[in-house]
């Protein structure tokens, strides 16, 4: 039943990237900024509901009223490509910083292109960090938030990946607070298999963390241990006690 539930679902997936492609990408460059985002967040508006619909998913999003009104840089565990899709649509216009390669993809990554995304080149660490702290900090002087996954890849659930503090660099330069997010989205759409499981989607968003006066040292200390504990509290899959020791990217994903 999950493989026939998962069929279905992927005819969804790729007939509303056809249909975005052809109807909406032609329309997006004449659009001011928010504009864009309104008409390219309809596609992950539809997926989400798609999601649920077809996978037999339920939804739980917790602590909405933390959003803050002004721009903030959202650090949210990744687990698989569904909360790439609702983090978009949290706190619209949201500035993502993902991988480069992503906006060669036809279709979803030209229109990811025109949301003027940080998007880097990870076979350069150094200039790629330099380029997310100084547009990170533009971008939310321009009124936009920002969006980084602190893990800097996917990490299944029941593993754990040190925090890189890019995101709370930028938070404290800028004088923004974090926004912190977790989720187990990847026990239900798992981040390297194409089956999909049904069950109770959990999505918790904490007070902001403010960051004035603050370094970012401590700030992400502050994050990781409250996303962490919150996914203990949320997770089916037990939770490791501490981070792999593996070596850690330089950059965020």
């Amino acid at each position: 039943m999950n493989r026939l539930r998962s069929m279905l679902f992927y005819l969804g997936y790729f007939f509303a990237i056809l249909v975005c492609g052809v109807f909406f990408l032609p329309l997006v460059p004449f659009l001011p900024l928010r504009g864009r985002y309104r008409l390219l967040n309809l596609y992950n508006h539809f997926i989400m509901v798609w999601f649920r619909m077809s996978c037999g998913v339920t939804y739980e999003v917790r602590g909405l009223e933390h959003i803050p009104k002004r721009p903030c840089v959202i650090l949210a565990n990744h687990q698989c490509e569904w909360e790439t899709l609702f983090l978009q649509v949290l706190k619209p216009p949201v500035c993502t910083v993902l991988k480069r390669e992503l906006l060669k993809i036809p279709l979803f990554g030209w229109a990811l292109r025109l949301l003027h995304p940080i998007a880097l080149d990870r076979s350069k660490p150094a200039r790629a960090m330099k380029q997310v702290l100084s547009q990170g900090v533009v971008r939310l002087q321009e009124g936009l938030s920002v969006l980084i996954f602190p893990e800097g890849t996917r990490v299944a659930p029941g593993e754990r990946r040190r925090y890189n503090k890019s995101g709370a660099v930028i938070a404290c330069r800028a004088g923004a607070p974090v926004l912190p997010v977790a989720h187990n989205a990847g026990e239900r759409w798992p981040g390297r298999h194409w089956i999909k499981n049904p069950g109770h989607l959990t999505v918790v968003v904490g007070p902001p963390i403010e960051t004035a006066g603050r370094s970012p040292e401590a700030v992400l200390v502050e994050v990781e241990a409250w996303i962490e504990s919150t996914l203990e509290e949320i997770s089916e899959v037990p939770r490791p006690q501490q981070a792999s020791a593996k070596p850690t990217a330089t950059m965020p994903g």
